[in-house]
Order: C-alpha cells, then structure tokens, then sequence
C-alpha cells in the first residue's frame, strides 16, 4: 500500500495545522424570471430599502426597449431617477458613467441593456461602492450575474473583478425581442462550461489549484440544462428565453462560488479572447467560445461531436466560415490562445499548440476546411 501523502494546511488530519481557508461569496439576493416581471423593478427596489435616488444605465438601442421603461416604473414607486446612456464598454466610458452617477446623487443603479451596460454598471458599482439592480434585455453571455466585467480595449479585451448585482429581472418578453443571435450566442457561452470544467479539474491535478466541487456543479448543471433542452430553444418564442435565462443566471452564481471565473472559462475563452485579438472582425464572445469548446472538447478527449451538434440545434456556429473568421485567424489564435492568461493552467499547458497541431486539431473537428 503507497504512504498517505502528508496533510495539507487546513486539514483535519494534522493536528499541528490550523483550518486556514476564508472567503466571501457574494450572491443576487432577489433574482426574477419570467414574462412580464419588469414590472417588480420599482417593489424589488424599495424591498432592498434603497434611498429616493437612483440612475438607470442603459444604451441608446436599449433605452427604447426598456431603459425607458424602468425609469417610469422607478418614478412611480417614488424614486427620483435619472437616466444615464452608455455606449462600449471601454475603461473611457466607465469613467464617464462613474462621474454622471456621482454627480447625480444616485444611491443605486440600474442596467438595463445586454452585456456592455450591465459590465459598465458593475464596475462603477463597485468604484462607487453603490448597490445595483440587473435587468437584462438579451442574454448573450453569462454575465448577467456574475461577479466580472469584460472591458474592451483597442485590441484586447480584459475581463475584470466587478461588483454582482443585489437583484436580478430578467422579463422574458423583452429578452425575446432582442435578435436570435444573441440567445443563441448566450447558449453557446453556458455550453463551454463543460470545458472549462474540465480545465479546471486539470488544475487541480497537476497544478495543485484550489477546486470547488459545488462551484463546478452548478456549471455543469447549467450547461446540461442546455444540452437536454437544446432542442426547445427557437428563434421567437418566448419559452426558449425562460429556458436559456435560468442556466445563464445560474452560470455566474456558480462564479460567485469560486471566487474566479474558472468554473465557466477555461481553454475555450481564451481561444476567444486570442480570436479578439488577431481576428478582424471577430464575433460575439458566446459563439466564439462554442466553437473554442468544440475544439477543446476534442483535445480533453471528451464528446465534441455532442457538444457541435447541440450548438448546430440552438443556430450557434461550429467553424470558422460561421463565424466569420478566416482559417488563418482560427489557426493563429489557438497557436496564441495559452499566452493570454498564462497563470490559468488548461489543456493547452504552458507552452501552447504548435501550428501544425492547431491546424489539425481545427481540421478534424471541422471548424476550418
């Protein structure tokens, strides 16, 4: 019989080693899904106790879907509000948001938007140490509740530590009027959890990283939930929302979980964050991460062809032509993908794919060809 391996710091097995681990785990304390609940926002509001003052984020697309909306229902619940409208999620444009809710006086805010306003706000959020309220009007990604925020620079985009929103109305039949594209965009994101997972257990193994068994569930729960309904998801209706919102929420608690991002990306984004950098007109970070999953899913040697043909299902790209990427771009971003965030140990291990290895990896699954 091997030895046992000496106890590790926090263990109870050692008795000279005192139980060491803390962390905080921050959670949405009210989180909304379904037709019609946007009309909660003002209630929800004064459920949290918020003072008479708030802002309501938004964009110039989305003002008109429900950033407008909002600030009605928050006028009548007795707020005083006032609207501010962002534009890209740039650093630039935080700070100006920051400055427009400082120098309103507001005591919370409100994201009504996809996933630049909602990024945005969380951030300012967090500089102003303000509560927030997170109502979405597409699902394109997990970030609806999750505690980063990707900013997006001239070629880079960096994904950050952010505040988590105190509530979440996710109104099914606003998300539903934003393009198809988006859901099925939002969809493809929850699905790469299933690589990311599997990086993250890869960590573990050979890198020693701290692991949350509870935090690696809900991600995978989250893109089940996807995979075995995937055939219910459909342009224009508006069931398909309820069923892609819940995991997507579900997605960024399990964020929260861990402490970090790990849970739901891996190999897979940062293919995509690679792809954001060489590609010239890159896609929706969603679709990009499908089909990095696809891939990855090849090389951890796990059920690609299943993972395709759900993103297939719910209308999401499976190769470089869908996405609008030439094959070179493809190539040069899985050869670049392991420099991005070189502390995260993945499939891809320190040194990365050689050229030719992208290139089979992406032939054989299918992406390029």
């Amino acid at each position: 019989m091997a030895p046992l391996p000496p106890p590790v710091k926090g263990s109870t097995a050692g008795i000279d080693l005192p139980f060491g681990k803390a962390r905080a785990m921050v959670f949405p304390r009210v989180v909304l899904a379904g037709h019609d609940v946007l009309t909660e926002l003002g209630s929800t509001c004064r459920q949290f106790g918020f003072a008479d003052r708030g802002a309501v984020v938004t964009g110039p697309t989305t003002a008109a879907l429900a950033g407008d909306r909002s600030a009605q229902i928050l006028s009548e619940s007795g707020f005083e509000v006032e609207t501010i409208v962002a534009r890209e999620a740039t650093e630039e444009e935080v700070a100006r948001v920051e400055q427009e809710a400082a120098r309103s006086k507001a005591a919370f805010l409100v994201a009504v938007g996809g996933g630049s306003k909602i990024d945005i706000t969380k951030v300012v959020a967090d500089h102003l140490h303000l509560p927030f309220v997170s109502v979405p009007t597409s699902a394109a990604h997990d970030g609806i509740s999750s505690p980063r925020a990707s900013l997006h620079g001239a070629h880079t985009t960096n994904s950050i530590p952010a505040a988590v929103p105190l509530g979440v109305i996710a109104d099914t039949a606003v998300i539903v009027r934003a393009p198809y594209r988006l859901l099925a965009s939002g969809c493809a994101d929850v699905l790469s959890n299933l690589t990311a997972v599997l990086d993250w257990k890869l960590a573990v193994r050979l890198r020693n990283e701290e692991y949350s068994s509870t935090a690696a569930t809900l991600s995978e729960y989250s893109a089940q939930q996807i995979m075995d309904q995937a055939p219910l998801i459909k342009p224009n209706l508006e069931e398909s929302v309820w069923i892609a919102i819940r995991p997507l929420i579900v997605a960024g608690i399990a964020m929260s979980v861990a402490g970090s991002s790990r849970p739901c990306s891996g190999s897979e984004h940062l293919f995509s964050h690679a792809l954001d950098r060489v590609a010239a007109h890159p896609s929706l970070h969603g679709e990009q991460c499908g089909v990095g999953a696809i891939m990855m899913m090849y090389l951890h040697g796990g059920d690609w062809h299943r993972l395709r043909s759900t993103l297939r299902t719910i209308g999401a790209p499976t190769t470089a032509h869908e996405l609008g990427a030439s094959n070179a771009e493809m190539i040069d971003a899985l050869v670049a993908a392991h420099t991005v965030r070189p502390e995260r140990y993945t499939i891809l291990g320190d040194s990365g794919l050689t050229r030719e290895a992208a290139e089979r990896l992406a032939t054989v699954t299918g992406v390029v060809g």
